[in-house]
């Protein structure tokens, strides 16, 4: 059976893009706010107005931008124009047996869960927020918490419609150059405007969560490899500012999709019911130095303690359990107007050790990081730019004007790059471009196809000139 579904609502614009008329001058930056610059701002809503917009860009070319999400400059373009993809957000058919849904890539992850959890689908990926949009997922190739398991979200990915430099639309399957070039390619193949996405059954709208502390670094890797096979969904948010003994201490948190027969007769009435909360957003002034190291160490201890030694089966909304940051609309204002830098790498299995040295330097640096997360990856995804490897990832925030982060992100990138690791560049605002075909060594494969398939260059960003991409 098959069921049409059209959205009843228009998702914002992103939210660190001025509002303003077609074509205008407009001031955009990534959600860590650090390197704003200014562009003609479109936003179409249709396919032909989008393939009008990509043959008039002009000398500096375009960029496809979702809501926002993307932390650096991968969805910016100084000078040039950027394509506003939040307009064209219809979901167009939706196969209730199958659980296939087929829908615009200006189409939010939070609209996809609205309209299939009382369907009894869910997305099959989710990253820590479900205001993105699938354009921008497939463009990031972003993973979760189950990537253990289920791998990155093109892997679920059908086939896709891309817009490409000469104004047409190619129907771009799973198994292609093409497919993988774009999975995780910044938008620099080209524009995404449709999805065919395999979703994932469930029961019920909430998860069974169990929760528990680690001591220390060792104590949390221990923990994951011994257990990580157990769940679909694995984190653990780790103290980096705890010293000594208490180095890498955690807070391990693991679920699964709850079953019908374990809901209380309450929640079993509305099983599949979506009903995520949303707190007062972050004030859009906060002084400078809120989230300094006293504060941040005061909370990561208070986190720490408050949080049950060993706990199972406690029930969460969906929402809780994979986006608490999305109930503060802008909860990025808290780092001040210096904004933040998202740093976030990937080491193999059997570089544990480089991993600890880094989480010690990190430590003695006293980055003053309260989210901070480690998570293991499975097998490598096909996108020739996709981020995850099998290995350990370790993702942070941190205050953009922190003295000497320059020179520690500088060094962290050489240790990373040392022990085969790379950056994920959905989440990139300063790599050095030298480092980066040592991590992505399929990116020479990436230029060879986008000169054949762009030859003059229509789709570029501040990212792919800051790296040469």
């Amino acid at each position: 059976m098959s069921a049409e579904t059209t959205p009843d609502t228009a998702p914002t614009t992103g939210p660190d893009t001025v509002p303003a008329p077609a074509g205008a001058p407009t001031s955009v930056s990534g959600w860590g706010r650090t390197s704003p610059t200014t562009a003609r701002l479109f936003r179409p809503r249709s396919y032909e107005e989008a393939a009008d917009a990509v043959r008039a860009c002009g000398a500096r070319g375009t960029i496809a931008r979702g809501l926002g999400r993307a932390y650096g400059d991968a969805a910016q373009n100084a000078g040039g124009a950027v394509l506003d993809m939040t307009g064209l957000d219809r979901i167009r058919t939706v196969d209730v047996e199958a659980g296939v849904v087929v829908c615009d890539a200006g189409v939010s992850l939070h609209r996809l869960m609205e309209v299939l959890l009382p369907l009894g689908w869910f997305v099959p990926v989710t990253p820590g927020t479900r205001y993105v949009t699938v354009g921008g997922a497939i463009g990031a190739d972003i993973h979760g918490k189950n990537h253990h398991v289920s791998g990155s979200f093109t892997r679920h990915v059908r086939s896709l419609d891309l817009l490409t430099a000469d104004g047409t639309v190619r129907t771009v399957d799973a198994d292609s150059e093409l497919f993988d070039a774009t999975a995780g390619g910044m938008g620099l193949t080209g524009v995404i405007l449709r999805a065919t996405i395999q979703l994932l059954p469930v029961q019920t709208s909430l998860m069974a969560v169990d929760t528990e502390r680690a001591v220390d670094l060792d104590d949390l890797m221990t923990r994951l490899e011994s257990g990580d096979h157990r769940y679909r969904y694995s984190v653990a948010w780790i103290d980096l500012l705890a010293r000594g003994g208490a180095t890498g201490r955690a807070v391990l948190t693991r679920g699964e999709h709850a079953p019908l027969d374990m809901l209380p007769p309450r929640a079993a009435r509305t099983p599949l019911a979506f009903r995520p909360r949303r707190l007062p957003a972050a004030p859009s002034f906060l002084p400078e130095g809120l989230l300094g190291r006293a504060s941040v160490t005061a909370f990561n201890e208070l986190w720490y303690r408050k949080a049950p030694k060993h706990r199972t089966g406690e029930l969460q909304r969906i929402s809780t359990f994979f986006h608490p940051l999305d109930g503060v609309p802008h909860w990025n204002r808290v780092y001040g107007r210096g904004g933040f830098v998202q740093y976030q790498f990937v080491v193999g299995y059997g570089q544990e050790e480089a991993l600890r040295a880094i989480v010690r330097r990190i430590s003695r640096h006293g980055c003053p990081s309260f989210l901070a997360v480690l998570k293991r990856f499975g097998e490598a995804d096909p996108g020739w730019l996709s981020f995850p490897l099998p290995g350990w990832t370790l993702a942070l925030d941190i205050p953009a004007k922190l003295p000497g982060l320059g020179l520690l992100l500088d060094e962290l990138d050489e240790q990373v790059a040392g022990a085969g690791g790379r950056v994920y560049l959905a989440k990139d605002a300063r790599m050095r471009p030298e480092l980066v075909e040592r991590m992505y060594p399929m990116l020479p494969q990436f230029r060879s196809l986008r000169a054949e398939l762009d030859p003059r260059g229509v789709f570029t960003s501040d990212m792919s000139r800051r790296l040469g991409l």
